[in-house]
């Protein structure tokens, strides 16, 4: 994918996103085919919806990001080497085999179109499979992985974690945006400062998977910063803070929903130039409804209608700026949705990775940040407060805990998810 290619608007609004998911010392150790009867992109919704929904329900009610794309991409690599009941597992989650031709089709149009980069979006989708030197991979894998969702094979030695380290921190910065850099600097990325002590002790049968997922984008209709004023948000335990509130009246995707329980809500969908990427928000009519029951009730279903429902309608658009990073370890998250033998070392059958090395799945982190705002913010601070002018036309304000997805259009691929419960809570 290109680089970015900055707008030429002096004030655009700028998303800057940027994902880490890995599976860390995959010590990894037979058949079948994926049933493709849904689209890709509701089969990749409905996986979004339910790891959002696993990890919303042990994250209790803070802030949230995950990259369901990524996290599927780098299952969708382990199922080419995947035998037996391993692979079962993984095709019952993601519900198709990466065999499939339509799955290299649908990843090509998931990861965007490079020109979109000349028009002030840029998006990049990238996998490494880090493998102990000496380990004899079946070529039918290396050639998989050598064409699945821009991936790249590595061989390294762990029992040199310093220059594993560097290898790795070398190709995310071919494979990444500035800020999956910062945090490799601080050494967070890839959890090393946990897994340092262990990695000279691995043996010589190791493979780490590494999924990247970067974004850059500007709005097709900017927010101003002169625009943005501090305004209550209220949180989920009725109390209120003052919190940067963006704003702008403009022509966008709107409509009106319920949910089986009969819970009003509303979603607004904001695209970024090019119209090829959006983001979705939606939030309970009812200042009342707290968010859970929008998050109980979602489903990739109802983000289909979200997507055919919504109509053109000119509105006031208040949305907070705000700034999300979560780590996962996906050990922890992966069985609750039916994926548990790629970490066992007596079940995993990764026989198609390399038949005689007995791997399994050792670790697995995914880490994800999400930063909406417009350009300019930061160096303005002062700015003075503005008064919005009133209007008749309809308003989403969302001045309290609301959902937002990161979706690619044409595909339906989630990219990422999220919710803001406090915008003026710091990026964990």
């Amino acid at each position: 994918m290109p680089r970015q290619v900055r707008p030429s608007t002096p004030h655009a609004v700028m998303c800057r996103l940027s994902m880490t998911s890995l599976f860390i010392c995959l010590w990894l150790v037979e058949k079948g085919h994926g049933n493709l009867g849904d689209t890709l992109g509701e089969l990749h919704t409905e996986f979004a919806v339910s790891l959002y929904q696993t990890l919303a329900e042990t994250e209790n009610n803070s802030n949230l990001i995950v990259s369901p794309v990524s996290v599927s991409v780098s299952l969708g690599l382990l199922q080419f080497g995947a035998r037996g009941n391993t692979l079962s597992q993984l095709e019952g989650v993601l519900r198709y085999n990466s065999n499939e031709m339509r799955m290299q089709d649908y990843l090509v149009q998931a990861q965007g179109d490079p020109s979109n980069s000349s028009q002030g979006c840029w998006l990049q989708l990238a996998c490494a499979l880090f493998i102990q030197s000496g380990t004899q991979l079946s070529p039918a894998f290396t050639q998989h992985a050598s064409a699945w969702g821009n991936s790249s094979v590595v061989y390294t030695n762990f029992s040199q974690p310093n220059y594993t380290r560097a290898q790795v921190e070398q190709w995310v910065r071919n494979h990444g945006n500035g800020d999956s850099q910062a945090l490799l600097v601080r050494g967070e990325l890839l959890g090393l400062a946990e897994l340092q002590g262990d990695l000279s002790g691995w043996g010589q049968s190791q493979m780490a998977l590494i999924s990247t997922v970067a974004f850059r984008g500007s709005w097709q209709k900017q927010f101003l910063f002169t625009e943005t004023q501090n305004l209550p948000f209220t949180l989920g335990d009725g109390s209120a803070i003052k919190v940067p509130m963006m704003y702008q009246a403009s022509e966008v995707n709107f409509g009106q929903f319920r949910t089986p329980t009969d819970h009003r809500y509303t979603v607004v969908e904001l695209s970024y130039l090019g119209d090829s990427l959006s983001l979705m928000l939606a939030l309970p009519s009812d200042h009342k409804v707290p968010l859970s029951h929008l998050e109980l009730h979602l489903s990739s279903h109802a983000v289909a209608l979200w997507a055919n429902g919504l109509r053109r309608t000119k509105m006031d658009i208040f949305l907070p700026r705000f700034k999300i990073q979560n780590r996962f370890n996906l050990k922890s998250v992966l069985p609750s949705l039916g994926i548990s033998d790629i970490f066992d070392p007596m079940g995993a059958d990764f026989g198609g990775i390399a038949a005689e090395e007995g791997l399994y799945v050792s670790e697995a982190i995914h880490k994800a940040k999400i930063e909406v705002t417009e350009e300019g913010t930061k160096a303005a601070a002062v700015t003075a407060m503005v008064l919005l002018k009133r209007s008749r036309a309809p308003v989403f304000k969302a001045d309290r805990p609301f959902l937002f997805l990161l979706r690619e259009v044409s595909t339906g691929s989630v990219l990422f998810m999220g919710r803001v419960v406090n915008p003026a809570e710091l990026a964990a």
